[in-house]
């Protein structure tokens, strides 16, 4: 991607969105200190009454929210391949587009009440990366469904992001479950590099599923402060409706 002109604010080099899904307790009691202390502001997808410990964990993602971090839609049943046998019924290969509808709707539904401040200022997060419903001939895609709702919704994938070229409707994320704080700094240094903008995906933070280790976490954070003016580090909403007003800006 030209360097020229450039794309990113500040003279920040590249950018980068930290992403947690699922609100595992480990985000609260590792990564949210972590942020907070080093001043860095990230994306927390959630899903609303879906975990047993959910009102008790509202006040503490209340006071994320004050604090400038996203609290996103990861609606909220967590819908996902049969293939992972989470339920023998709901399920994406036997949803369809009106079961994705009343997940998503649910759960904004319900962030519009605890979250108001962020009504209309949130963006989406495919379950288990997975953005189809139906199996075979009748598989379709359900971007259509999210992108009618959101400005913006983070997928999975292995790149960082073109931002003059990526459909915002899916943005790829590169989960960095079981890996060191050297080789997500080498993700995004590389992503830097290039003008790109990385976005990660965690869920549990020393602790919970797909875990990376709370030294790892602060590694990485710790690097994220330290490079500032290189590294934009903002939610995933807040870059996202960036890029939006720079490409009418550039006529990209």
């Amino acid at each position: 991607m030209a360097k020229t002109p450039p794309f990113w604010p500040n003279g920040a080099h590249g950018a980068l969105s930290l992403t947690f899904d699922d609100n595992a307790p480990s985000q609260l009691a590792h990564a949210l200190p972590c942020l907070d202390h080093y001043g860095l502001k990230a994306t927390f997808y959630v899903n609303p009454g879906r975990r047993s410990d959910w009102e008790k964990q509202v006040p503490r993602w209340q006071q994320a929210a004050a604090g400038g971090h996203e609290i996103g839609n990861h609606t909220s049943q967590h819908p996902c391949s049969c293939n992972f046998g989470f339920h023998p019924t709901y399920c994406l290969e036997k949803l369809n587009l009106g079961d994705i509808e009343a997940t998503i709707d649910e759960a904004e539904a319900e962030l519009d009440r605890l979250f108001p401040q962020q009504e209309g200022k949130r963006s989406f997060c495919y379950p288990c990366y997975q953005s189809h419903v139906g199996a075979g001939v009748n598989r379709q895609s359900y971007v259509p469904v999210v992108a009618r709702r959101f400005r913006a919704a983070r997928g999975g994938g292995e790149r960082p992001n073109n931002p003059l070229l990526i459909d915002l409707s899916y943005t790829w994320a590169w989960a960095v479950e079981g890996h060191s704080a050297e080789q997500m700094i080498t993700y995004v240094e590389k992503a830097v590099e290039q003008g790109l903008w990385a976005i990660l995906c965690m869920h549990g933070v020393g602790g919970d599923h797909l875990a990376i280790a709370a030294e790892a976490f602060t590694g990485l954070v710790k690097h994220l402060d330290q490079q500032r003016r290189r590294i934009w580090t903002a939610p995933h909403i807040e870059i996202a409706d960036y890029t939006l007003r720079r490409r009418t800006e550039l006529g990209a």
